[in-house]
């Protein structure tokens, strides 16, 4: 006799569930993303991290083509380059984790093109694998002494015609050169490694989600005017001289007008708000988000720039309060950016010699 037990309800969630959980799901985990990655969207990938890895070297460069003689990305210390002392990140994708046969070729350029002095041996050489290194290349990868050994051991089998064009014996000076050969340079670098640089970028948000992180609070105006706020602060008593029908107004000028005063130390505090913005998101999103964000708010309010006002004050309300309301929940800043963020863009487009008033 079969027994059958009644389903239960599956347990409650212990969390509430926003919106875009219901719409998306729960978020993916990166290293997950990236273990399914297929070759273009790994590519894409490294490339990416890559640009982490120019905070490191002077230089980086991706050597491409079948002549790179086992160089992929290499990060350069100093104007040498391939003569002076540098790094080879060996950036492959791999369905299954790299095993030692796949190993030895690599290693076995990296020592032939270095003895024929086609460049200096790195000071590390990375292998960098969606899956990694496999248990027997990483246990010999933590023994230089052992890989060596098993390297040696099998290079008539497994390297010799997988250099270059004609085979390459394991004899001579080039036996000795790989016998005193300092194989503790060759590493593995593991994807979690890599995709804690990767955070680190402009593209993490974008690739894997998540949102930014909290705001710093912006910095308040210094008490001088600095040379870079000179042009909005200029347009602003231009606008205050308009409605006062003065030829012209100081700084020191609008301690007779109290509202406008206060205008002025708020103009300026939303545009350094705007600037604690660009600040905070440069590192964190793709080139070009930020401004990007000033393009939608000036297609936003030109129009109403434009339009009929009686002084120049009235117009610059105008648009700093349109600015305020505009719907830009499609823009990926939207989540970070606060009202003053959009005044203060106002305030940097006239900076910028696109006038807003």
């Amino acid at each position: 006799m079969i027994d059958f037990a009644e389903i239960s309800e599956p347990p409650a969630t212990q969390t509430m569930l926003t919106a875009a959980q219901l719409q998306s799901g729960p978020p993916i985990d990166p290293l997950m993303r990236v273990l399914v990655y297929a070759p273009d969207e790994w590519e894409a990938f490294i490339h990416e991290w890559v640009s982490s890895l120019k905070k490191r070297y002077s230089k980086v460069l991706r050597f491409a083509g079948a002549g790179d003689r086992g160089i992929d990305i290499a990060g350069f210390t100093d104007k040498m380059l391939l003569s002076g002392t540098w790094d080879n990140y060996q950036c492959k994708h791999y369905e299954k984790p790299i095993a030692p046969h796949v190993a030895w070729p690599e290693i076995g350029k990296i020592l032939w093109h270095s003895f024929n002095k086609h460049y200096a041996p790195p000071r590390a050489y990375y292998f960098v694998s969606p899956k990694g290194t496999s248990t027997t290349l990483s246990l010999l990868l933590a023994n230089a002494k052992n890989l060596k050994a098993a390297l040696i051991g099998v290079w008539d089998k497994t390297v010799r015609d997988r250099i270059g064009a004609t085979p390459v014996l394991l004899t001579g000076e080039f036996a000795a050169y790989v016998a005193q050969f300092d194989f503790s340079i060759f590493k593995s670098i593991p994807l979690l490694e890599v995709i804690e640089d990767h955070r680190k970028t402009p593209y993490f948000a974008a690739r894997f989600g998540g949102g930014l992180p909290p705001r710093p609070k912006p910095p308040k105006p210094p008490v001088a005017i600095a040379p870079t706020e000179m042009r909005y602060v200029g347009h602003l008593l231009d606008a205050y001289a308009d409605h006062k029908k003065q030829p012209a107004i100081s700084i020191r000028d609008l301690s007779k007008w109290e509202p406008l005063k206060d205008h002025f130390r708020r103009s300026r505090e939303s545009f350094y708000h705007a600037e604690s913005l660009r600040v905070f998101v440069r590192d964190k999103v793709e080139p070009g988000t930020f401004e990007s964000l000033q393009d939608e708010l000036y297609l936003g309010v030109i129009d109403i720039c434009n339009g009929q006002y009686s002084d120049g004050y009235e117009r610059v309300v105008s648009v700093t309060n349109v600015a305020q309301t505009l719907a830009l929940d499609a823009h990926p800043l939207t989540a970070s950016t606060f009202p003053s963020d959009r005044r203060g863009i106002c305030h940097q487009l006239a900076n910028e010699a696109r006038r807003m008033g």
